[in-house]
C-alpha cells in the first residue's frame, strides 16, 4: 500500500476512535518519530566518524600485546586461584 493510502486509511480509522485513544496513537506516533530521528542522527554520527581521519594514526600502530601475552596472564591467574 502506498504511503498516501496508508495515511488516509489511518486518518479514517482515527476518526472513528474516541479522543483518549487518538491521544494514545498520537503519543505512539511521536515516540516512533523520535526513535527514527535518533537512528538517523546515530547513522550520521557514525558516518562522520568513519570518514574522519582523526584515528588514522591507529592503523599504523604496532601491536603491543600478542595472543601469547594473554595466555601467559591467564596461566598466572589460573595458578593464583588454585
Amino acid at each position: 500500500m502506498e504511503k498516501e493510502k496508508l495515511i488516509n486509511k489511518t486518518i479514517d480509522t482515527l476518526s472513528q476512535l474516541p479522543q483518549d485513544r487518538v491521544r494514545e496513537v498520537n503519543d505512539y506516533a511521536d515516540y516512533i518519530l523520535k526513535k527514527y530521528e535518533e537512528e538517523i542522527l546515530q547513522k550520521g554520527v557514525e558516518q562522520i566518524i568513519s570518514d574522519s581521519k582523526s584515528f588514522e594514526f591507529l592503523k599504523d600502530e604496532e601491536e603491543l600485546y600478542s595472543t601469547e601475552d594473554l595466555r601467559e596472564i591467564f596461566r598466572c591467574l589460573n595458578k593464583s586461584l588454585q
